[in-house]
């Protein structure tokens, strides 16, 4: 099969979808992979490095998705490259369908095979894709915060762990998932006062066992969610629904409540965002206020750590895509029921229940 590699053109979005290495075991199983020129060099990696490997360099954007079978993609497409598919074409990315109707819009137009990396699960029932940029979000939101925090980025002056005689700052965690996890092991690891809501009380029960009383661990009740945002110093949006829109867990009236100064990191804005104040921002631009508070919404966090990222995306998405390219978009899917529920739209129809219902469309099973 012939996998392309276009460059990412989302803002300050500096990760590649494969590595040399990536490539390198691609050709060895016998296939063609055109790259665009430049797409690796935000991640540190020269046309030569994938010439080397064995790939071909694309004259443009254009010619890349007139040669390649599949695109193997990092971020959704923008509208310069809804035109480019064709019928037939498959593209493997994250997609977020669920937040972006346009774009769900045009992939149906198009008639391609769109592979969703956030809906693709493992054996084990996992988001096996999903989980590396996961855990490198939720990392990165609560350094992001601590620095918007600071007085120069507009924040309320507050160091995030105190010193001793001085409190800590507040934190509170939306979500125990991986993102909610990964915050929580660094919003710790700083000194900060921690507390995390979820409804399942499983997880709640393992980040106890954990952190053993130096978290607070609270049932996900609106009551609790209200209080617990409107006293925090820095709040992060860790919420998960595979496929969907994340809930509105915060209205604009309990933001309203917090101290002028304070932060909010919606990581959950892939998905519409868990916090009713929350809308996209770019790296380019990345925070604006809200009664006071300080949001940072950026859709692609981990782009600001590409080398790391883009590593650890192609060690999980690699064996996903020589199974799809050896064996075929269908036989691939119709053997793997982890992959076809990562199918979102196919042949002009859309596949996924979640995006389904998040813009009033029917669906049917992808086989």
């Amino acid at each position: 099969m012939i996998v392309g590699v276009p460059k990412e053109i989302k803002d300050q979005e500096f990760r590649v979808s494969l590595t040399p290495d990536g490539v390198r075991a691609l050709c060895a199983t016998g296939h063609t992979v055109w790259i665009e020129p430049d797409a690796g060099t935000g991640s540190g990696f020269s046309d030569e490095d994938y010439r080397k490997a064995g790939a071909h360099l694309a004259k443009t954007k254009a010619h890349l998705f007139e040669e390649a079978e599949l695109i193997v993609k990092v971020k959704e497409p923008l509208p310069s490259e809804h035109a480019l598919f064709r019928p037939g074409q498959v593209l493997f990315t994250y997609l977020h369908l669920a937040a972006s109707a346009q774009l769900t819009q045009a992939l149906l137009k198009a008639r391609v095979t769109a592979i969703a990396y956030e809906t693709t699960e493992g054996p084990d029932g996992g988001l096996p894709m999903l989980k590396p940029m996961s855990e490198i979000a939720g990392r990165l939101s609560v350094q992001i915060g601590a620095r918007y925090l600071e007085r120069t980025q507009g924040g309320s002056g507050l160091l995030l762990g105190g010193v001793p005689g001085v409190a800590p700052a507040r934190v509170a965690i939306l979500g125990a998932g991986v993102v909610g996890t990964e915050a929580a092991r660094i919003a710790v690891g700083m000194g900060a006062q921690v507390t995390v809501l979820n409804l399942d009380p499983e997880r709640l029960r393992r980040l106890d066992e954990l952190y053993q009383g130096r978290i607070v661990t609270l049932a996900a009740h609106q009551v609790w969610i209200d209080k617990t945002v409107a006293d925090a110093d820095l709040v992060i949006g860790a919420v998960l629904v595979r496929g969907g829109r994340a809930p509105k867990l915060v209205s604009r009236s309990i933001v309203a409540r917090m101290r002028p100064g304070s932060v909010i990191v919606d990581v959950s804005v892939d998905q519409g965002g868990c916090i009713e104040t929350t809308r996209p921002t770019t790296h380019s631009d990345p925070v604006y206020t809200v009664d006071g508070v300080l949001h940072y919404c950026v859709a692609n966090m981990p782009g600001i750590v590409p080398r790391t990222s883009t590593f650890a995306l192609t060690n999980a998405t690699l064996p996903f895509i020589v199974r799809i390219a050896s064996a075929g978009v269908e036989a691939a899917v119709r053997a793997d029921p982890g992959l076809a529920r990562g199918v979102n739209v196919a042949a002009g129809k859309v596949t996924c229940k979640g995006v389904a219902e998040a813009h009033g469309l029917s669906w049917e099973p992808p086989i």
